[in-house]
């Protein structure tokens, strides 16, 4: 049987999805739906892409089409969505948030009835899905919430999977873990093998974190979007299984986006302004603005390599009890990106084997 799953958050999602998915179904066939949404390091076009913005898409149903390897975002675009279509065991369903609830509902309605799925799994990493919507750490609310109102508007019967609360460094494991309930399961070093090898070039901090902890890591680890420790508990590897209706009831920007019944993003993000008090669409925009460059020259990849032990060393004295850093944060704060941040990881490993945690860098000490 086919598994259909959506990948909330778009982007580096899919990975965690994946992960989810092999937890609950092994090796059977899965169809993950998700957002090309990504951060502007990847995307340098603020906001989602819809199917325009890609050439070589196959088609799923009438308004859902499919990324495949061979799928090309059309410049300046840019997505790793083809690249996990080509690396990961699953089919990828590009979601279009353009047409607003409606236009998401239809597209998960359509994909539900061909796939004949008894469940549609909402996987969710870090959890800022069930949040309230005022909490003052909150930053990206809105693509999650359209999925959550979109399969409530859809009448498909959707569950949310929590997976690794607080590691999208949005609302803290302690925030999120009494009002979850104890309908979970916990991930385990197996889960992560159909997606260990993604993390050789993928940005994302948050499934690289979950498959840390999937994998027994423990202990606190330095992000790039805070520059502050996330700590890796045994929570950081369970995955929670909580009714749309719940969420619904405790994400009040998922709720006005289902009683509305908009059918556009721009209605949507006016919703966001008026329940959350911001719009991360306006966030992304005045980022790109302020965004000169979008990578780094070939050459500083040695200069990182002679300055890491100092970056280190500063970055353990403003964090004692951290334990690891992404690959990510190490890269940026050597002011490396893209394919200079690759390659900077490649070295590491080869390198520094010791402190190669998989998928972190262990500090030294």
């Amino acid at each position: 049987m086919t598994q259909l799953l959506i990948a909330a958050g778009g982007g580096g999602d899919v990975i965690g999805t994946t992960l989810v998915h092999s937890a609950l179904h092994g090796d059977e066939p899965a169809v993950v739906l998700s957002y090309s949404w990504e951060r502007l390091v990847v995307d340098p076009i603020p906001g989602p892409r819809s199917d325009r913005d890609f050439s070589g898409l196959g088609a799923l149903t009438p308004h859902l089409t499919e990324i495949t390897a061979r799928s090309t975002p059309i410049a300046p675009a840019g997505s790793t969505l083809p690249r996990l279509a080509a690396e990961l065991p699953i089919t990828l369903g590009l979601l279009n948030p353009y047409g607003g609830v409606r236009g998401l509902a239809r597209q998960i309605a359509q994909a539900a009835q061909r796939y004949g799925a008894s469940e549609v799994k909402v996987v969710d990493i870090g959890g800022d899905v069930f949040a309230r919507g005022d909490e003052p750490t909150l930053l990206s609310p809105l693509p999650d919430a359209l999925v959550m109102a979109a399969c409530a508007t859809a009448g498909v019967n959707a569950n949310l999977y929590l997976a690794g609360p607080g590691l999208d460094c949005e609302i803290p494991e302690q925030d999120l873990l009494p009002a979850m309930g104890d309908d979970w399961f916990a991930l385990t070093d197996l889960d992560t093998h159909s997606v260990d090898h993604v993390f050789n070039w993928h940005p994302s901090e948050a499934s690289a974190l979950l498959a840390a902890a999937a994998r027994g890591l423990r202990g606190s680890c330095v992000v790039r979007d805070t520059g502050l420790p996330v700590n890796l508990t045994d929570a950081s590897a369970r995955v929670y299984r909580i009714s749309t209706e719940r969420v619904l009831q405790r994400n009040r920007l998922a709720r006005e986006l289902y009683l509305s019944g908009n059918g556009s993003l721009k209605a949507a993000e006016q919703i966001s302004l008026d329940v959350c008090g911001f719009s991360e669409l306006q966030r992304e925009r005045d980022r790109a603005l302020r965004l000169h460059e979008a990578g780094s020259p070939d050459g500083s990849v040695e200069e990182a390599l002679r300055r890491i032990d100092t970056w280190l060393e500063r970055l353990q004295e403003q964090h004692q009890q951290a334990r690891y850093v992404t690959y990510r944060a190490a890269a940026e704060g050597l002011g490396l990106t893209g394919g200079a941040a690759r390659r900077l990881r490649d070295r590491l490993i080869v390198e520094r084997p010791r402190q190669y945690a998989a998928p972190l860098l262990s500090l030294p000490g």
